[in-house]
């Protein structure tokens, strides 16, 4: 296993270079191949469910203050602060979308080249890698659990090494720090994972950095997506051989209950108690689907987690990401419109086992939904996690809380 790492790990430098210079190239195109095919087939609907991932220091960006005005799928127009908005797109219909730029044109177009050859070259890498885990389950050398354990970190290493051949990003892996200034090793209790959903790209990060986000002894995550995403082929490729969760349900919509198929729930409840017991954690998105604002906080929050949390009698622990709609946005009107390029994951240390659906809905508002739009965390995050602001709001007047003196 050890060897076949290696070799990937030489083919990926080799390939992810070339993909680097012929990408600057694919740039002035107003089709981009791979990518244009990567994009239109996948959907921005998601169910409630799709989770699952170094740091690559790269010199920040001069900071200019100006602002893209996209006044059509296809035009980028940069004015600056003072110009004023125009009202032809109010007469086409066509929403205007105004973003802070962050990074110098040049800079910004270098960017969304490394990106478009980190994409192409997961297209291409996953296919290849992932072969020879799937001869060796169908040649009955490898269990069913083993070929998915072993494509999940299959995938996250392509991720991984990918990230650091075309270092489009910088990614900021944030976990708490403990009193001698180590990072803390985090438990190994089953838990349902539940993170914010902001671009296309949170899959690939979440994978790239899942090793030191939650350390090296972590439970590998099983992700519930929404079972469209499988006419994208490398997507589907990866996820079954991971063994993830498929959900049918309806395309109902941004902000709109998602609607699924009972039978298809019937079995995710099924797979995810098996999954516990083969030594998986459990991933989900509570927006079901890709919020093309997460400045201003968060989609709609659906209680699925919760449920899944209640029902399996597991506890439910929180990531947070943030900047990455700023290089692929999850409005197609801006797509990969490139405004900046700091991005941070953030890992929560506590397992929170919640009262009822509204306090965790509470709960992963103010603690993720703030992460997302800021960057940072929220003040009382603490309290949230552990239930300390649920207990003061159920505590009733002229009472006192024992449990919140001890």
């Amino acid at each position: 296993m050890a060897a076949f790492l290696v070799s990937c790990r030489l083919i990926l430098n080799f390939y992810g270079t070339l993909l680097l210079f012929a990408s600057v190239r694919v740039l002035s195109s107003s089709q981009h191949g791979i990518v244009q095919a990567f994009v239109s087939t996948t959907h921005t609907k998601y169910p409630q469910g799709q989770l699952m991932l170094k740091n690559v220091p790269v010199p920040r960006a001069p900071r200019i203050s100006n602002k893209v005005h996209i006044t059509s799928p296809s035009q980028v127009v940069l004015k600056s602060t003072s110009t004023s908005i125009s009202n032809i797109n109010t007469m086409n219909n066509i929403p205007t979308v105004e973003k802070e730029s962050k990074i110098h044109p040049v800079k910004a177009s270098i960017t969304k080249a490394g990106m478009i050859a980190y994409i192409a070259s997961m297209c291409v890498a996953l296919p290849v890698t992932l072969f020879p885990a799937a001869v060796l389950h169908k040649a009955r050398l490898i269990s069913k659990t083993r070929k998915e354990k072993l494509s999940l970190r299959i995938g996250q290493f392509c991720s991984r090494w990918l990230m650091r051949i075309i270092p489009f990003a910088n990614v900021q892996v944030l976990r708490e720090i403990d009193e001698q200034g180590q990072k803390q090793n985090q438990d190994q209790e089953p838990s349902v994972w539940v993170c914010n959903h902001t671009s296309m790209l949170d899959i690939f990060i979440l994978l790239a950095t899942d090793k030191k986000l939650r350390g090296k002894n972590k439970r590998p995550i099983k992700i519930v997506y929404w079972k469209d995403l499988e006419k994208n082929p490398i997507t589907g490729l990866l996820f079954r051989m991971c063994g993830f969760f498929p959900v049918e349900m309806e395309a109902n919509g941004n902000g709109n209950a998602n609607q699924y198929k009972k039978s298809s729930f019937k079995a995710l409840l099924k797979g995810i108690k098996e999954a516990f017991d083969e030594g998986f954690d459990i991933g989900i998105l509570p927006e079901g689907q890709l919020n093309p604002s997460p400045e201003k906080g968060l989609q709609p929050v659906f209680p699925g987690a919760f449920t899944l949390s209640k029902m399996s009698k597991r506890p439910i622990r929180m990531m947070g990401l943030f900047g990455l709609h700023k290089l692929w946005h999850g409005d197609e009107r801006i797509g990969m419109t490139v405004t900046g390029r700091e991005v941070k994951v953030r890992a929560y240390p506590f397992s929170c086992k919640f009262d009822n659906a509204e306090d965790f809905v509470e709960s992963f508002k103010s603690v993720v939904g703030h992460f997302g739009a800021k960057g940072e965390d929220h003040p009382d995050w603490q309290k949230y996690l552990t239930g300390e602001v649920a207990r003061t709001k159920t505590v009733p007047s002229g009472t006192t809380d024992v449990s919140l003196t001890k």
